[in-house]
């Protein structure tokens, strides 16, 4: 089977082509990524020898570049490539608009003249917007985005849904809720704590830490993916989640406590421009219809990724030069001036 993955060298798409071809050696990857400041080819540096894989640096806005990507012939496109971080997409909204709704726009018009592709489009629990307390939304329940990134991510499911109704593309739309694990770039919740907190430098909280996420282990979420590849029937929506959902306080103290630091590194700062309360999904459909559990604790999957991040400082320094120093002085040092309303 040839996979065509998009935005490969990013987090979670790294993870993936990490396991697949661990796990199966009947696929062979094409992994096509623009290599923006949070694509990293160092996360697959161990594959570049693999004969089931191969990177191609490109930009999934760029027809011409997609149509003569599609002349590959594959079966299946594996679309993670996106802009995906809430706080840059309230600085500046319009790479979130170029990539994530015109480059899925682009995907899917290549698409349209292969008829036997099979979709699989990466989206997020942001779509719903805000979960009411004690409630988890369902695939059917409605799209309400509350950021410019949501807004972007939600439009391009729009998309999605369009072609296959319109072209009959066959696609699958994953909404999964927030993933951490090995090779997350640091401007995240999890890798950015573990960082700073290894070096007994301040964690900025955002308002009272009191917002509540749902955290997946990366590899789990992974797993889900292969599971849709293989099983999920054409038009189908999947809500992917471990089902509890933590405030962002508790999982800061307890990357603290295991690295045995003082909660007095904590410090609040100025809450994010709308910043939703509460994200929780019904990922029943996907246990009943795919037969996926998650298989990692929350706190094995967190012992893992701070064992990974302390495994592997120069990755992490690699990430924090250059673009991220500046995106940490203007969203932290600077975050009243940067959020002025």
């Amino acid at each position: 089977m040839k996979v065509l993955v998009t935005g490969g060298a990013g987090f979670i798409g790294s993870n993936f082509v990490r396991f697949i071809l661990r796990a199966r050696r009947d696929i062979e990857i094409v992994n096509f990524d623009k290599l923006t400041y949070a694509g990293n080819p160092e996360s697959l540096a161990d594959f570049a020898h693999d004969t089931h894989y191969r990177f191609l640096r490109g930009d999934i806005t760029d027809r011409d570049a997609v149509a003569e990507l599609f002349r590959q012939e594959f079966e299946v496109v594996i679309h993670f490539a996106a802009e995906t971080h809430v706080d840059r997409s309230i600085e500046d909204a319009s790479p979130f608009l170029t990539t994530n709704i015109f480059g899925t726009q682009c995907l899917l018009e290549a698409t349209r003249s292969f008829p036997n592709i099979r979709f699989i489009h990466i989206s997020t629990d942001e779509v719903y917007g805000s979960a009411p307390a004690d409630a988890a939304f369902k695939e059917d329940s409605p799209l309400d985005p509350r950021s410019p990134y949501a807004a972007s991510k939600a439009s391009a499911e729009h998309f999605v849904t369009a072609c296959a109704n319109t072209y009959g593309i066959s696609t699958v739309i994953l909404r999964c809720t927030n993933n951490f694990g090995p090779f997350q770039f640091p401007e995240k919740l999890v890798p950015l704590m573990i960082a700073n907190a290894s070096e007994d430098k301040v964690l900025p909280v955002y308002g009272d830490g009191m917002q509540e996420r749902d955290w997946l282990f990366v590899e789990d979420y992974c797993r889900a993916i292969v599971l849709a590849l293989d099983k999920a029937k054409p038009g189908s929506i999947y809500n992917v989640s471990s089902g509890v959902s933590q405030p962002n306080l508790k999982i800061v103290r307890a990357i603290l406590r295991f690295l045995g630091k003082p909660d007095s590194l904590i410090q609040y700062v100025q809450d994010r421009p709308g910043h939703d309360r509460r994200y929780a999904l019904d990922s029943s459909k996907i246990r009943r219809e795919l037969g996926w559990s998650p298989l990692v604790s929350f706190e094995e999957g967190l012992r893992k990724t701070i064992e990974w991040y302390g495994a592997n400082s120069e990755w992490l320094d690699h990430a924090r030069s250059g673009e991220y120093r500046n995106y940490y002085e203007r969203h932290y040092n600077r975050r009243s001036e940067t959020f002025r309303s």
